[in-house]
Formats: C-alpha cells, structure tokens, sequence
C-alpha cells in the first residue's frame, strides 16, 4: 500500500468518525422529567412563588424563656450519677448441675 493511500484511508475514516460522534449525541430516551413541562411552565409564570407567610419578620416568642433553654443547652446537667439496684456476684461458684 503506498504513503497516498494511507494518507486517503487515514482522512476519509476521520471524517467519517467525526460525523459519528456526532450522531452519537442525538439519540431518543426518555429522562425522569418527562411529564412535567406543563408544571414547569406553570411554575416560570408564577408571579409571587413564595409562602405569603415568609415576609412575616415579627416573631412571636418569650425572651427570658429563650435565654433559658440557651443555656440549659450551654451548661452541662448538675445532676448527680445515676444509681442502679443491680449487684455482682464475684464469688467463685461451681457450675450448674455438678455436685460437690
């Protein structure tokens, strides 16, 4: 085979590769937005989309009873260490259904 031929061979399959990977690009699936352009565009045309509760800038709420639960969480707890009712037995025993 000679260099021409080579050459030809060689800049015919990269065009053609190139008009491939473009096809490739193009193909029909279906995405999991499918449905829903007509909420989408319902969405886009919405004048005031937010909660007409969110401009509310005055918050009701007890100042002293605020400064309490800040530093209940501030401070660690001043109770004592919690009592159990349980016992260990530490004696040596033998083992269940043998006899001395």
């Amino acid at each position: 085979m000679s260099r021409n031929k080579l050459l030809l061979v060689l800049l015919s399959s990269g065009l053609l590769a190139g008009c491939a990977a473009d096809y490739l690009n193009h193909y029909d699936t279906m995405t999991l937005a499918s449905g829903d352009s007509q909420k989408a565009n319902q969405l886009l045309q919405t004048v005031d989309p937010y909660n007409p509760a969110s401009n509310n800038t005055k918050i009701e709420g007890d100042g002293a009873r605020s400064v309490a639960i800040v530093q209940k969480y501030k401070l660690p707890p001043t109770t004592s260490a919690p009592t159990t009712n349980m016992t260990a037995n530490a004696s040596p025993s033998a083992p269940a259904g043998t006899t001395n």
